[in-house]
């Protein structure tokens, strides 16, 4: 809920920012007039104001296009992203089939329309531990493969995250300058070495039977993911005064209780900012699962791609936008949920030790 408020609260201060836009609008044009006038300010000046406002307004507006063009796309008749008059579809045409089609038609959400609940398997031809849909004969649809795959890279990213980037920030011990420069090596050469990777990475899944499998691809995304974000969440616990948790077990806390009481708290915009990356590497990644999985566990990032080249001679663009749109939208919720948190840790730079 707390996730849920945070969201709430920032789109209404985004729709009070913008109701009173005007009023700002016009208060800043009077102070720039009476400055002119009692020469606080040369006309100049204003000018340059006026030229960077300008052209802070026109890349805004350039970098927002993109995301006004597929939207409106989504809206569109037919399946073309624009018609025979420009880029934009003609507005008398706005529906809102494409968005039906993907919730109804499309089994996204639930294949041929059938309810189930998750399973988790233990042992078995799936592996150590493999994750089925029961009560059904068909399965969920892939906005469930891709949640569960999230969920599982989350706990498991954030259970070594966070323990590994404070044991690099307050404590020593041997090898550990080597370990740091090893997860700063495996953030700079993973791209480098991306195909010869997925190879090796399909060989040893499909020796041991762990294709197809959601579990795993969850724990696989989860330590790609470690690397980068203890370097990051290590990095901001450095600058996190001993003296609180000295303070804290001097009045009686245990460590566990320093931990919960004093660091997380005071970590909460790193956390957020992790939460962030690790989340979009559960959600966005598409080529490792297309690999390793078959159809029915396909998450939302594959049914994207296989929706753009289903149509052998066309491409329903207007249900791809649809689609795209949706598939972007939790991505956009999780960060201004998240954004808050990052915001209300600011201050924390301007605390006395």
């Amino acid at each position: 809920m707390s996730a849920l408020g945070a969201v709430l609260a920032l789109i209404r201060a985004k729709l009070v920012g913008l109701a009173t836009a005007p009023k700002r609008f016009a208060v800043t044009i009077q102070r720039a007039i009476y400055d002119l006038r009692t020469g606080k300010r040369t006309p100049w000046d204003v000018a340059k104001s006026v030229l960077m406002t300008a052209f802070g307004l026109s890349m805004v507006l350039i970098l927002l296009f993109p995301l006004f063009w597929i939207f409106t796309a989504s809206l569109a008749e037919g399946t073309r992203l624009f018609n025979t008059s420009g880029i934009f579809p003609d507005p008398t045409t706005y529906n809102l089939d494409a968005y039906r089609w993907v919730f109804f038609e499309s089994n996204f959400f639930f294949v041929d329309g059938d309810w189930g609940y998750p399973q988790l398997v233990l042992g078995g031809s799936g592996g150590l531990v493999s994750f089925r849909w029961a009560g059904t004969e068909t399965g969920p649809g892939a906005v469930f493969n891709s949640l569960y795959l999230v969920s599982v890279t989350i706990v498991a990213g954030f259970g070594m995250i966070v323990p590994a980037a404070y044991a690099f920030s307050r404590r020593s011990f041997v090898g550990r300058k080597r370990i740091l420069y090893g997860y700063v090596l495996f953030t700079q050469i993973g791209a480098g070495l991306s195909i010869a990777t997925l190879v090796a990475l399909y060989s040893l899944f499909s020796s041991y039977g762990l294709t197809n499998n959601l579990f795993i691809l969850g724990l696989f995304y989860a330590a790609g993911a470690i690397p980068f974000n203890t370097w990051l969440l290590k990095t901001y616990m450095d600058n996190i005064p001993v003296s609180y948790e000295e303070a804290a077990m001097v009045d009686g806390a245990s460590f566990l209780d320093t931990i919960r009481e004093v660091i997380l708290p005071l970590t909460k915009p790193g956390l957020a900012v992790v939460l962030i990356f690790v989340w979009l590497a559960g959600w966005n990644e598409f080529i490792i699962a297309q690999t390793l999985l078959s159809p029915e566990n396909y998450p939302l990032s594959v049914e994207l791609y296989n929706l753009a080249t289903e149509g052998r001679f066309s491409t329903p663009w207007t249900r791809f936008a649809a689609f795209a749109n949706l598939f972007a939208l939790p991505v956009a919720i999780v960060y201004f949920a998240a954004q808050r948190s990052v915001e209300d840790g600011l201050s924390f730079g301007g605390m006395e030790g």
